[in-house]
């Protein structure tokens, strides 16, 4: 039996390997090279570029591109009407935006349990929650892997509520061969550098409805209008704009956007390479009683942002800390994705309390992420699977 790191042995690898990581190539490079000496550095001509690649890519008929992922939840919730008094259902197993964009609002926030085997919002449980108060459903497509679209947006259609759909993971991931962002009501990307593209820090909201994308147009910069049709009291004069209700400073730069335009083109690339080494890990460590491995759904044909693996405590005689920190000691730089929002100390405050989604919790204590990312060669994907089989060779009951 090889000696773990973590115990004075030899590391599987002399050079860590971090669980994401952006791409960029002289591509990219020259193209934030011609944004930085062209004349508009902002609110120029590679936004609308940039938008149009985006319905392209998602077939959605209108994209809103913005300055980060938090910023394009905030912008679809108010858009979505939502507001003090109501109940927004939203999966616990998320970065906390995708539940913060809820409180920005003054609604509540209803955590909804995720199905244990595919990580997504349960459709059973977001059956349950729903009350007259319940205005929407924040759906987040985790790991890259789409909701159940179908039973979601049947919910809604029962219920009359919005469904936005959190896709900061799932560019390019599709449903029964339908893009990802061109079916709820919103859907909400981003672009942060450990995304399958980047923009630096981006994000963006399609949606197929005129109106929608006329507000979300206008509450990403100030709620200030040019449109006359928009505004109080117009006028003629070419330079008058108007501001016509509260938003905010959520444009992205033109640089950011050329960045992303020369980053979309390589998408197809990108999902190739990320599908591999899921299917290398997942051949790895399918039927291993001491791991579970995320399942599919047959109708998500997904590019993966994260590759989740799920330890079996009855298994095995150590806890999920002590797995990581062996990684971490193997030069493997695992995360954890994520910490049950409700768990937050913040929402503590607002009185959540555990014990709400029993599932997400369950989950919570026993998942990693293991690296996914374009760059990663074969010989670093055999070094986790190596550095993963080792740890369990010596914690194996």
């Amino acid at each position: 039996m090889e000696q773990l790191a973590i115990f004075g042995g030899t590391p599987v690898r002399t050079t860590p390997i971090g669980y994401g990581k952006q791409y960029i190539d002289r591509d990219d490079i020259e193209a934030v090279t011609e944004a930085l000496i062209s004349p508009e550095l902002t609110c120029g001509p590679r936004i609308a570029e940039l938008e149009r690649k985006l319905c392209e890519v998602t077939g959605a008929k209108y994209a809103v591109a913005v300055s980060n992922g938090t910023a394009a939840l905030h912008i679809a919730a108010l858009a979505a009407g939502f507001q003090e008094g109501d109940e927004v259902i939203v999966s616990p197993i998320t970065f906390a935006a995708s539940a913060n964009c809820i409180l920005y609002c003054g609604a509540k926030p209803v955590f909804a349990d995720i199905n244990p085997e595919t990580y997504n919002i349960d459709p059973e449980s977001v059956e349950k929650l729903v009350t007259p108060r319940t205005k929407g459903i924040v759906a987040v497509d985790f790991t890259g892997q789409s909701i159940e679209q179908d039973a979601i947006r049947g919910i809604c259609e029962k219920h009359g509520l919005v469904l936005i759909e959190d896709a900061a993971h799932a560019v390019g991931t599709r449903y029964r061969g339908a893009p990802v962002g061109s079916m709820a009501d919103m859907t909400c990307f981003s672009f942060h550098p450990v995304k399958t593209v980047t923009a630096g820090e981006g994000g963006a909201v399609t949606t197929n409805d005129s109106g929608k994308y006329h507000r979300l147009l206008r509450l990403r910069a100030h709620g200030i209008t040019r449109n006359r049709q928009e505004m109080a009291h117009p006028t003629e004069a070419r330079w008058y704009n108007e501001q016509v209700e509260l938003g905010f400073n959520y444009r992205m730069t033109d640089i950011q956007a050329a960045l992303l335009i020369s980053q979309l083109k390589k998408l197809p690339a990108f999902a190739r390479r990320r599908k591999e080494i899921v299917e290398k890990y997942d051949r790895a460590f399918s039927g291993m009683p001491e791991l579970k491995v995320q399942k599919e759904i047959p109708d998500s044909d997904t590019v993966r942002h994260l590759y989740i693996l799920r330890l079996n405590p009855d298994r095995l005689s150590c806890d999920r800390r002590q797995f990581f920190d062996a990684l971490w000691e193997e030069n493997i730089r695992s995360q954890v994705h994520y910490l049950p929002v409700y768990w937050h100390s913040y929402y503590e405050k607002l009185g959540y309390g555990k014990g709400l989604c029993p599932n997400a919790e369950a989950y919570y204590r026993e998942a990693m992420s293991l690296p996914l990312y374009y760059q990663l060669a074969d010989e670093d994907v055999e070094d986790v699977i190596h550095a993963v089989k080792k740890i369990l060779t010596y914690y194996r009951k």
